[in-house]
Protein backbone atom coordinates (compact mmCIF):
# COMPACT_ATOMS: atom_id res chain seq x y z
CA UNK A 1 0.00 0.00 0.00
CA UNK A 2 1.43 3.34 -1.04
CA UNK A 3 1.74 6.12 1.38
CA UNK A 4 -0.94 8.49 -0.43
CA UNK A 5 -3.54 5.37 -0.84
CA UNK A 6 -2.93 4.92 3.18
CA UNK A 7 -3.06 8.40 3.76
CA UNK A 8 -6.28 8.81 2.37
CA UNK A 9 -8.30 5.63 3.00
CA UNK A 10 -6.60 4.80 6.48
CA UNK A 11 -8.99 5.07 9.60
CA UNK A 12 -9.14 4.53 13.68
CA UNK A 13 -11.29 2.68 14.64
CA UNK A 14 -13.14 2.69 18.49
CA UNK A 15 -16.84 2.28 20.40
CA UNK A 16 -18.34 -0.68 20.82
CA UNK A 17 -16.55 -3.43 19.02
CA UNK A 18 -15.03 -1.03 16.90
CA UNK A 19 -17.62 -0.32 15.13
CA UNK A 20 -16.97 3.69 14.53
CA UNK A 21 -14.23 5.20 12.34
CA UNK A 22 -12.59 7.97 11.83
CA UNK A 23 -10.30 8.65 9.16
CA UNK A 24 -6.50 9.45 9.39
CA UNK A 25 -6.62 12.60 7.36
CA UNK A 26 -9.16 13.83 9.76
CA UNK A 27 -6.81 13.69 12.13
CA UNK A 28 -4.17 15.03 10.08
CA UNK A 29 -5.24 17.50 8.64
CA UNK A 30 -6.92 19.43 11.85
CA UNK A 31 -3.24 19.03 13.65
CA UNK A 32 -1.86 20.99 10.32
CA UNK A 33 -4.67 23.44 10.89
CA UNK A 34 -4.08 23.75 14.59
CA UNK A 35 -0.23 24.27 13.76
CA UNK A 36 -0.71 26.83 11.34
CA UNK A 37 -2.82 28.69 14.00
CA UNK A 38 -0.59 28.37 16.07
CA UNK A 39 2.43 29.71 13.81
CA UNK A 40 -0.52 32.28 12.79
CA UNK A 41 -0.32 33.79 15.55
CA UNK A 42 3.22 33.93 16.25
CA UNK A 43 3.28 35.83 12.65
CA UNK A 44 6.11 33.01 11.13
CA UNK A 45 5.65 32.17 7.42
CA UNK A 46 5.13 28.94 7.74
CA UNK A 47 1.95 29.11 9.15
CA UNK A 48 0.54 28.93 5.54
CA UNK A 49 1.90 26.71 3.58
CA UNK A 50 1.08 24.18 7.12
CA UNK A 51 -2.36 25.60 6.63
CA UNK A 52 -2.50 24.92 3.19
CA UNK A 53 -1.56 20.84 3.09
CA UNK A 54 -4.02 20.18 6.30
CA UNK A 55 -6.93 21.74 4.01
CA UNK A 56 -6.21 20.01 1.10
CA UNK A 57 -6.78 16.60 3.09
CA UNK A 58 -10.02 18.17 4.80
CA UNK A 59 -10.94 19.06 1.21
CA UNK A 60 -10.71 15.14 0.21
CA UNK A 61 -12.99 14.85 3.47
CA UNK A 62 -15.62 16.76 3.02
CA UNK A 63 -16.12 15.64 -0.15
CA UNK A 64 -15.67 11.70 0.38
CA UNK A 65 -18.89 10.83 0.47
CA UNK A 66 -19.84 11.75 -2.85
CA UNK A 67 -18.02 8.78 -4.24
CA UNK A 68 -17.15 6.37 -1.23
CA UNK A 69 -20.52 4.72 0.21
CA UNK A 70 -18.73 3.25 3.23
CA UNK A 71 -18.28 7.02 4.43
CA UNK A 72 -20.53 7.63 7.10
CA UNK A 73 -20.07 11.20 7.49
CA UNK A 74 -22.78 14.20 6.30
CA UNK A 75 -21.26 15.37 3.30
CA UNK A 76 -20.61 19.86 3.46
CA UNK A 77 -20.06 21.38 0.62
CA UNK A 78 -19.78 24.28 1.82
CA UNK A 79 -17.02 23.15 4.51
CA UNK A 80 -15.77 21.32 1.25
CA UNK A 81 -15.27 24.41 -0.67
CA UNK A 82 -14.28 26.24 2.74
CA UNK A 83 -10.70 24.26 2.05
CA UNK A 84 -10.46 25.44 -1.26
CA UNK A 85 -11.25 29.29 -0.35
CA UNK A 86 -8.69 28.65 2.79
CA UNK A 87 -6.01 27.35 0.29
CA UNK A 88 -6.49 30.96 -2.10
CA UNK A 89 -6.77 32.96 0.68
CA UNK A 90 -3.84 31.65 2.03
CA UNK A 91 -2.15 32.17 -1.01
CA UNK A 92 -2.73 35.51 -0.56
CA UNK A 93 -1.50 36.09 2.75
CA UNK A 94 1.61 34.03 2.14
CA UNK A 95 2.53 36.51 -1.19
CA UNK A 96 1.74 39.44 1.25
CA UNK A 97 3.41 38.83 3.75
CA UNK A 98 6.74 37.25 1.58
CA UNK A 99 6.61 41.15 -0.33
CA UNK A 100 6.42 42.84 2.99
CA UNK A 101 9.27 40.58 4.57
CA UNK A 102 11.21 41.91 0.82
CA UNK A 103 10.47 45.30 1.57
CA UNK A 104 11.51 45.22 4.75
CA UNK A 105 15.27 46.14 5.91
CA UNK A 106 14.68 44.18 8.73
CA UNK A 107 14.35 40.55 7.93
CA UNK A 108 14.07 39.77 11.83
CA UNK A 109 10.99 41.99 11.60
CA UNK A 110 7.71 40.23 11.58
CA UNK A 111 6.40 40.12 8.03
CA UNK A 112 3.06 41.94 9.00
CA UNK A 113 2.28 44.92 11.38
CA UNK A 114 -0.71 44.24 13.94
CA UNK A 115 -3.24 46.95 14.61
CA UNK A 116 -7.57 47.21 15.02
CA UNK A 117 -9.16 47.73 11.51
CA UNK A 118 -9.52 51.17 10.61
CA UNK A 119 -13.68 53.26 10.67
CA UNK A 120 -12.96 53.01 6.77
CA UNK A 121 -11.87 49.53 6.41
CA UNK A 122 -14.72 48.42 8.51
CA UNK A 123 -17.23 50.17 6.26
CA UNK A 124 -16.15 47.79 2.99
CA UNK A 125 -15.43 44.52 5.09
CA UNK A 126 -19.21 44.74 6.91
CA UNK A 127 -21.23 44.63 3.46
CA UNK A 128 -18.44 42.71 1.67
CA UNK A 129 -18.59 39.98 4.53
CA UNK A 130 -22.94 40.40 4.23
CA UNK A 131 -22.72 39.56 0.17
CA UNK A 132 -20.45 37.52 0.49
CA UNK A 133 -22.99 35.07 3.05
CA UNK A 134 -25.93 35.70 0.93
CA UNK A 135 -24.24 34.94 -2.12
CA UNK A 136 -22.52 31.47 -0.30
CA UNK A 137 -25.98 30.82 1.36
CA UNK A 138 -27.94 30.60 -2.57
CA UNK A 139 -25.12 28.87 -4.41
CA UNK A 140 -25.49 26.33 -1.91
CA UNK A 141 -28.94 26.26 -1.89
CA UNK A 142 -28.78 26.12 -5.99
CA UNK A 143 -26.64 23.16 -5.52
CA UNK A 144 -27.93 21.06 -2.54
CA UNK A 145 -25.21 20.24 -0.85
CA UNK A 146 -25.56 20.83 2.70
CA UNK A 147 -28.19 19.91 5.52
CA UNK A 148 -27.53 22.78 7.52
CA UNK A 149 -26.95 25.58 4.92
CA UNK A 150 -27.35 28.70 7.16
CA UNK A 151 -24.67 27.26 9.27
CA UNK A 152 -22.27 25.95 6.74
CA UNK A 153 -22.35 29.52 4.87
CA UNK A 154 -21.29 31.26 7.93
CA UNK A 155 -18.32 29.08 8.71
CA UNK A 156 -17.11 29.60 4.87
CA UNK A 157 -18.05 33.45 5.11
CA UNK A 158 -16.19 33.85 8.47
CA UNK A 159 -13.01 31.51 7.53
CA UNK A 160 -12.53 33.80 4.70
CA UNK A 161 -12.92 36.91 6.74
CA UNK A 162 -10.59 35.74 9.19
CA UNK A 163 -8.39 34.39 6.95
CA UNK A 164 -7.87 37.39 5.60
CA UNK A 165 -8.07 39.27 8.29
CA UNK A 166 -4.40 37.46 9.80
CA UNK A 167 -2.91 38.19 5.83
CA UNK A 168 -3.42 41.75 7.01
CA UNK A 169 -3.14 41.33 10.60
CA UNK A 170 -5.98 42.33 12.09
CA UNK A 171 -6.65 42.14 15.52
CA UNK A 172 -10.45 41.52 15.15
CA UNK A 173 -9.78 38.10 13.10
CA UNK A 174 -9.29 36.15 16.32
CA UNK A 175 -13.07 37.71 17.29
CA UNK A 176 -14.32 36.43 13.97
CA UNK A 177 -13.04 32.78 14.48
CA UNK A 178 -14.79 32.79 17.70
CA UNK A 179 -17.74 33.58 15.89
CA UNK A 180 -16.34 30.23 13.50
CA UNK A 181 -15.63 27.97 16.45
CA UNK A 182 -19.15 28.75 17.82
CA UNK A 183 -20.93 27.42 14.98
CA UNK A 184 -18.67 25.26 14.15
CA UNK A 185 -18.21 22.78 17.12
CA UNK A 186 -22.24 21.85 17.13
CA UNK A 187 -22.31 21.47 13.23
CA UNK A 188 -19.53 18.81 12.82
CA UNK A 189 -20.57 16.98 15.66
CA UNK A 190 -24.27 16.29 14.12
CA UNK A 191 -22.01 15.49 10.96
CA UNK A 192 -20.09 12.76 12.98
CA UNK A 193 -16.89 14.77 11.99
CA UNK A 194 -15.32 14.26 15.54
CA UNK A 195 -11.59 15.28 15.37
CA UNK A 196 -12.88 18.73 13.90
CA UNK A 197 -15.28 18.63 16.40
CA UNK A 198 -12.85 18.74 18.71
CA UNK A 199 -10.20 21.03 16.81
CA UNK A 200 -13.21 24.02 16.90
CA UNK A 201 -13.17 23.11 20.67
CA UNK A 202 -9.89 23.56 20.96
CA UNK A 203 -9.61 26.81 18.69
CA UNK A 204 -11.96 28.15 21.09
CA UNK A 205 -9.79 28.44 23.79
CA UNK A 206 -6.71 29.14 21.54
CA UNK A 207 -8.44 32.20 19.98
CA UNK A 208 -8.81 33.64 23.60
CA UNK A 209 -5.54 33.21 24.05
CA UNK A 210 -4.48 34.53 20.78
CA UNK A 211 -6.55 38.04 20.87
CA UNK A 212 -5.32 38.97 24.03
CA UNK A 213 -1.63 38.30 22.65
CA UNK A 214 -2.32 40.21 19.67
CA UNK A 215 -3.85 43.02 21.83
CA UNK A 216 -1.20 43.41 23.88
CA UNK A 217 1.11 43.29 20.63
CA UNK A 218 -1.14 45.89 18.85
CA UNK A 219 -1.13 48.19 21.71
CA UNK A 220 2.79 47.86 21.98
CA UNK A 221 3.73 48.20 18.78
CA UNK A 222 1.26 51.45 18.59
CA UNK A 223 2.96 52.73 21.24
CA UNK A 224 6.38 52.40 19.04
CA UNK A 225 5.65 54.29 16.43
CA UNK A 226 7.09 57.85 16.04
CA UNK A 227 4.59 60.25 17.16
Amino acid sequence: MSVIHWLFNAQVHFGNKYTQAIYWKEIIGNIFGLGSALLGMRRKMWAWPIGIIGNVLLFTLFIGSMWDPHQTSRIMLGQAGRQLLLIAVSLYGWQMWTRNRRKSADSSKPPVAIRWTTSRERMALVPATIAFYFATFFTITAIGGSWNIAADSWIFTGTALATYGLARGYVEFWLVWIAVDAVGVPLDIRGHYYPTAFMYLLYGAFVIWGFITWLLVAKREKEALPA
